[in-house]
Formats: structure tokens, sequence, C-alpha cells
């Protein structure tokens, strides 16, 4: 059965629902729902955290005994399982629902096609894939992390008109400008982990929290710091108590006591840290989302390790010349034949500041 212009436009509000989860629901997907009859909305809900209702549940509440004979739209395909909260396929099976449009079936496996099972043996009439791709980068992320074990990686760049990251001492601040640094904020917030090198935690002393300057709920990112031998212990900020931590190190680094932080050995690959298995490491923990704010070595490491899902390039429009330090380093290309070709995503105006969003 097509899909009409009451299907879409309800789809889009309850995809519009579940980003209201950005910064909060993970590890879980962001989900929206909406409760319909036909253009009349008489319930919505969106999941805002882990272990509270889930979309379908809030929607439900709202439209009470509205619900019979309904349409529900929800962005992924209702639970069927009992993990903190009880299956919504069974909520919207009980409250008489009669027809279930879902923009996407769930991949995460006690659940993957096993929703759209009980609502149909419930005799609702199911459809899937109304707006799918929209759905599918809303919670890309998510699905990284279920289907292949590791997190979408984004690297968080800022460089000068001719590619330049810092002066040749080091020195970056700052390239960009407020409105620039204020939008980095809101990517970081909605990260699970911001991963950085021993290189850039020595050199700046990085805090890598998150400053929104305003009321915005947010769940704090991990800050994993990626040093094998445990060098840039001098450098305290990341371990200032107001986000978690986490050093990988080398399986021989000796680990001092008392300091806070967790430290997790890892083995190493022509003697650095195995930057694969400290993904799969954070896929396992939860983590949908990583933001790299590092420097051109271990940022250059992970795109030729095929790792990075996308980069966040803030461009200033100023020159800092051929003795500052590249945009990345370490990628091997020698001919055009092997440049790194990109696809541009997005392309914004922060400011002064121009904003692009690339993927290999």
């Amino acid at each position: 059965m097509p899909f009409d212009a009451t299907d879409h436009a309800l789809m889009a509000r309850a995809l519009r629902l579940a980003e209201r989860g950005l910064y909060s629901a993970r590890p879980n997907p962001m989900v929206g729902c909406v409760i319909a009859h036909g253009g009349e909305v008489v319930g919505e809900g969106w999941h805002p955290r882990t272990g509270e209702p889930h979309a379908e549940a809030f929607a439900l509440r709202q439209a009470g005994e509205r619900a019979r004979g309904a349409t529900a739209y929800v962005t992924l395909e209702p639970c069927a399982h009992h993990g903190r909260t009880p299956p919504c396929a069974d909520a919207l099976a009980e409250a008489g629902v009669a027809r279930v449009v879902a923009a996407m079936r769930d991949p995460f496996p006690p659940v993957d096609g096993a929703g759209f099972a009980r609502l149909q043996a419930a005799g609702i009439a199911v459809a899937a894939g109304l707006m799918e791709a929209q759905a599918r980068e809303l919670n890309r992320g998510y699905l990284a992390r279920v289907t292949r074990g590791r997190p979408w990686v984004r690297i968080k760049l800022a460089a000068s008109l001719d590619g330049r990251t810092a002066m040749a001492s080091g020195e970056s601040k700052w390239i960009t400008g407020e409105p620039a640094r204020a939008d980095v904020q809101r990517w970081r917030a909605r990260s699970g982990a911001i991963l950085t090198g021993a290189d850039t935690v020595l050199a700046d002393d990085p805090a890598l929290t998150v400053r929104l300057g305003d009321a915005t709920p947010f769940q704090p990112p991990l800050r994993v710091v990626v040093d094998s031998g445990l060098r840039s212990l001098a450098a305290a900020r990341v371990r200032d108590g107001v986000a978690p931590t986490l050093y990988l190190h080398g399986p021989d680094a000796v680990v001092p006591s008392g300091l806070q932080a967790e430290f997790v050995a890892l083995p190493l690959r022509d003697g650095r840290t195995a930057l694969d298995a400290a993904l799969q490491l954070l896929g396992a923990r939860g983590i949908n989302e990583v933001q790299v704010e590092a420097g051109p070595a271990l940022c250059g490491a992970l795109l030729h390790a095929g790792l990075v899902d996308e980069l966040l390039l803030y461009q200033a429009p100023v020159l800092l010349g051929d003795r500052a330090r590249p945009l990345l380093a370490g990628l091997g290309i020698d001919n055009m034949a092997a440049r790194l070709p990109l696809r541009l995503i997005d392309d914004a105006v922060v400011g002064t500041d121009r904003r692009l969003l690339l993927r290999p």
C-alpha cells in the first residue's frame, strides 16, 4: 500500500520528535511516535533517555482510549523484548492500534523483525520504509554500533584556508571564531565519547567537556585518551571529574594508582595503539558516536585505516603559511590516483567560518 501525504507529514513529525533525544537517549536509539486518526493527532511521544519509557509508551499514554483504531507512526520498529521497559509492540496491540507505519526495521538482534511479527500476529497492519533514509541518518551512530560493532567516527578539524591547523610552535588558539567554537559543543554533546591523543593532551591540556551555555540536558561524553605509553598523565584537566575519563594504553605501560580515571590495555601495532581494537572496545561499551579531536597524526591514522565515517571541518578565512602544521598526516598519498575522494554532505556558514560535513 503506497504512503499518502498524511503519512509523510506525520512521519516527519515523528522524526522531529525523535531528534529531541539527540543529547540524552544514548546508547538507545532516538525514536519518535505519533498516533493519529487520519490527520488528527491524538498522542505523541519521544524517548528521552535509557530506562525511561519509549516513545510509543508516551504517545499511548497521551492518546488513551483514542489509540483504538488509530495509526501509529514510529521512526523505528517497535521493540519486542523485555529490557528495562516492556515490549512496545505488545503495548500497541493492547491499546487496539489498527495500523503501524515504521520508518525502518531495527537491526538490534532481539528486535530485528520480531516487533513487526508481533504486531502482525495481533492483526495490526504493518508498513515499513517511509522516510527510511532520514531515520537512518538520525540514528547513524546507533546503527553503526549495532551492525558492525564499533561506533560512528567523526573527526572534528579546524583549519585555515591553506589547510593548516596550528602554527609550527603548536599555537592554535584560535583559528576559528566564537560561533564555530560554540557550534562544536553541540556536536560534542551528541557524542558518546570524545577521543584524543597524547600529543594533544600534552600540547593543550584540554578539558574535553561540553559547554552548551543553556539548560539543554545532555549526558557528559566519555573522554578517551589514546596514549600507549601513558606519557600524558602530567596534564590533568582531562581528569577534572566533570566527565568520566578512559586511557587506552599499551600492554607494558605502568598504570599509576590514585588517579581519577579508568585504564585499559590494548594491543599495539607497529608500536602504536591498535585503533580498530579501541573502537571495538567503545562499541562494546554502548558508544554510538565518537568525536575525534586530535592532532594530524592520530586523525590521519584513523582515516588511513578506513575507520572514519565523517569529517566535520571548520574552515576559517585566514592563511597560516607553509610552516604551519598540516590538517592530516600519514595518509601516504603520492599520486593523484591515490587521492581520497570525499562527499560533501552539508555546507554551512557559522559566524565568519565555513562548516563542511564530509564523508569518505
